[in-house]
């Protein structure tokens, strides 16, 4: 088969990996977006797309509008490819674009769809407190995540994971899907099935207020906030910013969910003198080796790591160390 591969963060790259590594599959070209400045220096630097693709010796597209630029969609057009694989491209194709490969334009998303169409799917995902989520290979249109699905297969998704954790698992399993559909395609052996757009919900573009943590809320809806937008929630701490960056929900609901390593968790909690009736966002105890607990609109959260304005990040028993953290302080506005 003769492919043109669309794809630009890290997330895509074992996508690509895969078609190059593959004998059934010809990589004719790989289009991604243009190069960057990124990182504290500003260093101009390609995506992880094109840094793994300078490796396969097939022509680098970097359009700044693909839709515009008439020179990459003639020299997409002249190709003939039999399919155009999308990985996270960051571009709307055109309609003309969607029509130009044989078998059509194959995309991996990272939800079971209809749920979740959209830029973040994942982050939404765990931010709603889902236990399982997936991967579905569709027929790509014009509309956002809309087309006929090809494949899908779930994966859970635990108490502990975050986004990162999931989009590490998700992409691996996006590339052994994508292989499989592609060849069941070429081979006829798979047939689209529509999305019911009725049970369609979405996952939109994560806004900079989205991260602001409210200890009104339940300690398990903070908690997959924090780890949905890993690692960027904040709150405040003796008037500075504080980031979120992993947390625990406390009690009897959760230690079941919890890693082998703390188990002790639970001793150490049912050991703590709690005041029970502590305004939200107050640290109601410390757990030694393990940090601050935080009253929340329900339910006690542990802080499990986090990060101080201009300071690295530090495990929350260091935290509540080094700042000389007491008992009665409050998080929050």
């Amino acid at each position: 088969m003769k492919v043109v591969f669309f794809g630009t963060p890290q997330f895509a790259v074992p996508s690509l990996q895969s078609l190059m590594a593959h004998s059934d599959f010809e990589l004719l070209a790989v289009v991604t977006q243009p190069d960057k400045r990124r990182g504290r220096g500003g260093k101009v630097t390609p995506s992880p797309v094109k840094a793994a693709a300078l490796t396969a010796g097939c022509p680098i597209w970097q359009p700044v509008r693909i839709k515009k630029d008439s020179e990459t969609l003639a020299k997409l057009d002249a190709l003939k490819a039999d399919a155009f694989v999308v990985i996270a491209y960051g571009q709307i194709l055109s309609q003309d674009i969607l029509d130009m490969p044989r078998l059509g334009c194959i995309n991996a998303h990272g939800s079971i769809l209809p749920a979740y169409r959209g830029a973040a799917p994942i982050q939404w995902c765990i931010h709603d407190g889902a236990t399982e989520t997936g991967v579905t290979t569709m027929l790509m249109d014009a509309g956002m995540d809309t087309g006929p699905m090809l494949i899908e297969e779930t994966i859970p998704v635990g108490l502990t994971d975050n986004a990162w954790t999931i989009a590490e698992r998700l992409s691996r399993l996006s590339a052994d899907l994508l292989l499989t559909t592609l060849q069941k395609l070429q081979q006829q052996m798979i047939r689209p099935v529509p999305q019911e757009d009725a049970r369609a919900t979405y996952a939109p573009l994560i806004q900079k207020s989205d991260y602001q943590l409210d200890w009104q809320q339940s300690a398990k809806a903070i908690h997959d906030k924090v780890r949905g937008f890993y690692p960027n929630c904040t709150t405040q701490f003796r008037t500075n910013g504080l980031k979120v960056i992993a947390t625990l929900p406390l009690g009897a609901s959760y230690w079941q969910s919890l890693p082998a390593e703390m188990a002790e968790l639970e001793s150490l909690y049912s050991a703590a003198e709690v005041d029970e009736n502590a305004d939200c966002g107050t640290v109601v105890a410390i757990l030694k080796n393990y940090g601050p607990v935080v009253q929340t609109g329900s339910g006690h959260l542990l802080l499990c790591e986090v990060k101080p304005a201009g300071k690295k990040a530090l495990s929350g028993w260091d935290f509540a160390n080094g700042s000389r953290l007491e008992k009665g302080e409050s998080l929050g506005v």
